[in-house]
C-alpha cells in the first residue's frame, strides 16, 4: 500500500469506525409525502427534484454537474415495467444488449455499465451481468447517472451508474394489489403494505410481494418469479433512526438460452429464423435466488449534519443446466450445429459497511456542503461445473422447436473458480457556493482493491489503488438556466484474461462533460443538453476463443468515445407529461476506427402520458425506442438495421380504489435481434398486450 493512499485512509478510519454511511439518502422521496401537490408529487424538475447519487452530497439535479435520469413510480406503472430491463431500455442513452434470455448487460456511452446500487450503496453485478430479470416492485424509483462515477463507486467506468432506490416504511398506513395477465399466458400478482407498527407510529413496517409466472413467444421458454420483501424503521429518538431489511428474488427460468443462435450457414450466407426459434431444450434450467440483508443507523444533528452507517450482505445463488450451440450449418440439409452442456452449481456472498458524515459550513460568509465517508467490502464467489463429455447433434435448423437434442449424462461437479475481491475506499466532497450565480464540486475517491483465487485454470491475483479526483461546476445564467461542466478520471479493474492467460490490467482514462439545464413552465419541464467525451486505455475486447476450452479472451484497447445528449422531461401541464431523450455517439479504437460497433450511435427514446380528470383519469400514453444500425463483423458481416419500437397504454379508474390499465407492447409488430454483441443472437418479442387491476385500500 502506498503511503499516500495509507494517509488517506487512515484519515478516513475514525468516521468509518464511527459508523457513518458512504452514501447520503437525501434523494429518497419519502412516501410519507403523498399529499403533496399533484404535479410536484409526479414531476421530475431540476430544483425540485434532490439526488446524491452522483456526489453522496445532496444536490438538485439542476445543481449537479452531470446528467441524472430518474424513472419514478408513476411512469413504472403507467407502461408495466415490472423488470429492470424493460425499465433501463427506456433511459436515455442507456442500451440493453439481451445477449441471452437470462444474461443481460447494459451499456451507456460507449461502455459497459459495471456500477450499480441499491441505495447509494455499491452491489456490483457479477462480471457486470444480470442474471434473470430484476424485478422492479422493491423499488421506489431508478437513478441513472451517466458519465464516469468515481466518487460514488470508486471505480470510474465512464458509462453510467444505476441506482435503485428502495420502497421504505411509511408512518401513515398504505397498501394495495394488483393483478395482471398477458400473452403467453403471462400471471403477475403483487401485494404492497406498509404502516405504523404502535401508536406512536415510531415504529413502521412494510412488506412487499409478487410473482409473475409466464410461458414465451421462445419455444421452450419459461419464467416462474418470486420476489419478498420486508422493512422495519424505528425512530428511537427524535435524532436516531435504525432501520432493518431484507429482499429476495427467486427467478426460476427453465428452457433457457446458454448463448444465442448461429446466425450464418457454412457458405456465409444469412439464417432465418422464426421469431420463435431458441437453441434451448425443455431438460434446461436457470434458477438463481438473489437475497440482500441491510441495517442502517441513522444519526441527525441540530446544526444539519448527519451521520449515517448502513451495512449489506448479500448472497446470490445459481443452480443451471445449459446447452450450448454451435458451428454453421448446411444451407441445404439445415445440419451441422453442435451443442455442449454444462451444469453450474455456484454461491457468491459479499458483506460490505458503508459510513458518511455530512452537513452544511460556513466560510468566508458564505455556506457550503460537506461529505466525508468511507466503505469496506469483501466477496466471495465459488463456481462448480460438470461439464458433459457427451456428443450433442442437433436436428436440422427449422426443427428445433419440435426436435430437441436429448439431456446427456454429466459428471460430478468440480470446483472450477473460487476468488475473493476485498475494497476499501476513503472520499471526501465538498460543494462550494462561490457566489450567488456559481457552485462548485471538488472531492476525491482513494480505492484500494485486492483480489486472490482462480478461474477455470487460471489464477486471477489483483492489487491496485488508486486516488480519483472529481472536479464540477454550475453556473446560473438566469432564473430559469445553468450551465455546468465535470471531470474526473477513469479507473477501471478488469477481471479478463488474455491469450497468455493472464488478467488484464486495469483500463485508466479520463471523463469531461460540460452542457446546460433549464427549467421552464413554472419548473415543471426541465430541459437539458450535454456533450462529453472520454478514453479508456487497455480496455477489455473479446479477442478470441481458446480451442481447447471454448473459454473467450481479450485484448486491452484504447478506445475513445465522443458524443452529445439532448433531454427534455416533466409536464406541460397538470394533465399532459413527457420524456424526450436523445444520444448522438461516436466510438473509436487509437487508430481512429471504428470500435465496438455492435452498440447503436444514435438512440432516441421518447414517452408522454395525458390525462383526463372528467373521465375517471383516463390516461392515454405512449412509449417509443428508436436505434440505428449496428453490426458486427466476423466472416460475414452481420447487421442489424435501425428500428423503433411503440408501446401504448391507456388507464381509467374504474372505482374509487380500482385502477385498469392496458398494455399493447412492439405495437407495430417490429421484427429485430436482441444484441449482436457475441456474434449470436435471437428475435425480440413480437406484440403483446396485457391488462393490470390496481387496487388501492
Amino acid at each position: 500500500m502506498s503511503p499516500n493512499f495509507r494517509a488517506l485512509l487512515l484519515g478516513g478510519a475514525a468516521l468509518a469506525c464511527a459508523g457513518v454511511s458512504g452514501i447520503a439518502f437525501a434523494a429518497e422521496t419519502d412516501s410519507r409525502d403523498a399529499s403533496a401537490n399533484e404535479v410536484d408529487r409526479v414531476v421530475i424538475t431540476g430544483a425540485r427534484t434532490r439526488t446524491s447519487a452522483v456526489t453522496g452530497l445532496d444536490m438538485s439535479l439542476r445543481e449537479t454537474p452531470q446528467s441524472v435520469t430518474l424513472v419514478n413510480q408513476e411512469r413504472i406503472r403507467d407502461f408495466a415495467l415490472t423488470d429492470v430491463n424493460q425499465l433501463l431500455a427506456q433511459v436515455t442513452g442507456v442500451n440493453v444488449e439481451k445477449v441471452e434470455t437470462d444474461r443481460t448487460y447494459y451499456n451507456s456511452r460507449g461502455f459497459d455499465i459495471t456500477n450499480f446500487q441499491v441505495d447509494g450503496v455499491g452491489l456490483p453485478l457479477i462480471w457486470g451481468i444480470q442474471f434473470g430479470e430484476l424485478d422492479t416492485v422493491l423499488f421506489d424509483r431508478v437513478e441513472a447517472v451517466r458519465g464516469a462515477n468515481s466518487m460514488m463507486t470508486g471505480t470510474g467506468n465512464p458509462s453510467a451508474t444505476i441506482n435503485y432506490v428502495r420502497k421504505r416504511p411509511t408512518n401513515t398506513f398504505q397498501a394495495s394489489a394488483a393483478a395482471q395477465y398477458g400473452s403467453w399466458d403471462s400471471y403477475r400478482l403483487e401485494a404492497d403494505v406498509s404502516g405504523p407498527l404502535n401508536a406512536s407510529g415510531t415504529l413502521a413496517g412494510r412488506l412487499i410481494y409478487a410473482n409473475e409466472d409466464k410461458d414465451s413467444y421462445l419455444d421452450h421458454y419459461h419464467v416462474n418469479r418470486n420476489v419478498y420483501g420486508a422493512l422495519l424503521a424505528w425512530e428511537a429518538t427524535s435524532k436516531l433512526t435504525a432501520t432493518v431489511g431484507w429482499s429476495m428474488q427467486d427467478n426460476r427460468a427453465s428452457g433457457n438460452n446458454w448463448g444465442a443462435l448461429p446466425l450464418t450457414y457454412s457458405d456465409g450466407s444469412l439464417i432465418h429464423y422464426p421469431r420463435s426459434a431458441s437453441t434451448s431444450a425443455d431438460w434446461t434450467h436457470w434458477n438463481v435466488k438473489d437475497q440482500t440483508g441491510f441495517g442502517e443507523l441513522a444519526w441527525k444533528f441540530d446544526n444539519g449534519w448527519q451521520f449515517k452507517a448502513i451495512g449489506t450482505l448479500k448472497r446470490f445463488e445459481e443452480n443451471a443446466k445449459l446447452l450450448y450451440a454451435y458451428g454453421a450449418p448446411d444451407k441445404t440439409t439445415g445440419l451441422g450445429v453442435l451443442g455442449m452442456a454444462g451444469v453450474y452449481p455456484s454461491v457468491y456472498e459479499s458483506a460490505s459497511l458503508d459510513a458518511y458524515a455530512s452537513g452544511p459550513f460556513q466560510l468566508f460568509g458564505r455556506s457550503h456542503q460537506l461529505v466525508v465517508g468511507g466503505q469496506v467490502s469483501r466477496s466471495h464467489g465459488h463456481e462448480y461445473e460438470a461439464f458433459s463429455n457427451d456428443a450433442i447433434v442437433y436436428g436440422p435448423v427449422g426443427s428445433w422447436a419440435g426436435v430437441q437434442p436429448a439431456e446427456p449424462s454429466f459428471p460430478d461437479a468440480y470446483l472450477a473458480a473460487d476468488q475473493v475481491d476485498r475494497q476499501a475506499r476513503f472520499y471526501a466532497a465538498t460543494h462550494l457556493s462561490l457566489s450567488d450565480k456559481l457552485k462548485a464540486v471538488v472531492g476525491f475517491n482513494a480505492l484500494k482493491l485486492k483480489s486472490k483465487g482462480f478461474s477455470y485454470g487460471v489464477d486471477t491475483p489483483r492489487d491496485d489503488e488508486k486516488v480519483s479526483p472529481y472536479v464540477g461546476a454550475v453556473y446560473d445564467l438566469n432564473a430559469n438556466v445553468s450551465l455546468y461542466a465535470s471531470y474526473t478520471d477513469i479507473f477501471n479493474p478488469q477481471s479478463e484474461i488474455d491469450v497468455n492467460h493472464q488478467t488484464l490490467a486495469a483500463a485508466h482514462g479520463k471523463a469531461y462533460e460540460a452542457g446546460v439545464k433549464s427549467e421552464w413552465f413554472d419548473g415543471r419541464l426541465y430541459l437539458t443538453g450535454a456533450v462529453f467525451t472520454s478514453r479508456q486505455n487497455g480496455l477489455a475486447e473479446y479477442a478470441g476463443t481458446f480451442t481447447d476450452t471454448l473459454q473467450s479472451y481479450y485484448a486491452g484497447v484504447d478506445t475513445k468515445a465522443t458524443g452529445y445528449e439532448l433531454e427534455a422531461v416533466g409536464a406541460i401541464n397538470a394533465q399532459w407529461r413527457v420524456s424526450l431523450g436523445w444520444t448522438d455517439l461516436s466510438i473509436e479504437d487509437g487508430d481512429g476506427d471504428k470500435a465496438r460497433t455492435y452498440l447503436p450511435r444514435k438512440t432516441l427514446k421518447a414517452s408522454t402520458t395525458y390525462t383526463i380528470p372528467t373521465l375517471r383519469n383516463l390516461t392515454l400514453g405512449a412509449q417509443l425506442r428508436w436505434q440505428d444500425e449496428i453490426y458486427q463483423q466476423d466472416v460475414t458481416r452481420l447487421e442489424q438495421k435501425a428500428y423503433g419500437v411503440v408501446d401504448l397504454m391507456a388507464g381509467i379508474d374504474v372505482t374509487d380504489k380500482v385502477r385498469a390499465t392496458l398494455n399493447l407492447k412492439n405495437a407495430t409488430d417490429k421484427t429485430y435481434l436482441t444484441s449482436l454483441m457475441w456474434n449470436q443472437s435471437y428475435y425480440a418479442a413480437p406484440r403483446s398486450v396485457s391488462v393490470r387491476l390496481d387496487y388501492a385500500f
